[in-house]
């Protein structure tokens, strides 16, 4: 931050005199740029934990933690996944969502068949504000589907 600051606002400044103004700057701005980087264990540790790289290469014999990733994943029920995701659109009826509980506005699309829901969940509806997944990136076929499953039980 420091250094972005001493190049776009210190360094263009005209000398004023014998550069006061710029020693002023200099000397005015530094001690911020110490106060920033001066940062706790668990802040440096937090600001790592967010910069990890999206997925790692693991190699046979080492110990990568996929598979715990994989049974906490695998661990999301489907009331976990609705209210992660699905409950931001389904709980107040946002965009036309028809909302938990009301069985008069999910009549019709239980109607449809369980796969007709699962693919409206996957893949979204067409022309209205149901999107892929509800949003949930990160949700398996398999997650969504009991996110699907919870609404219905709960709306039947």
């Amino acid at each position: 931050m420091f250094s972005i600051v001493f190049a776009t606002v210190i360094l263009p400044l005209p000398l004023i005199g014998d550069g006061t103004m710029r020693f002023f700057l200099l000397f005015l701005l530094a001690p911020m740029a110490a106060v920033a980087l001066d940062l706790t264990e668990q802040q440096r540790a937090d600001i790592e934990a967010r910069i990890q790289p999206f997925s790692a290469v693991c190699v046979q014999g080492e110990t990568c933690g996929g598979g715990e990733a994989m049974a906490d994943a695998a661990g999301r029920s489907g009331e976990d996944v609705y209210n992660g995701a699905c409950m931001a659109c389904h709980a107040a009826g946002i965009a036309g969502a028809p909302k938990v509980g009301d069985q008069v506005a999910w009549v019709d699309r239980i109607a449809k068949g369980m796969d007709a829901l699962y693919d409206s969940g996957i893949n979204g509806v067409a022309g209205t504000g149901m999107i892929a997944r509800g949003g949930c990136a990160d949700c398996s076929d398999d997650e969504i589907r009991w996110a699907v499953d919870y609404m219905v039980d709960s709306s039947r």
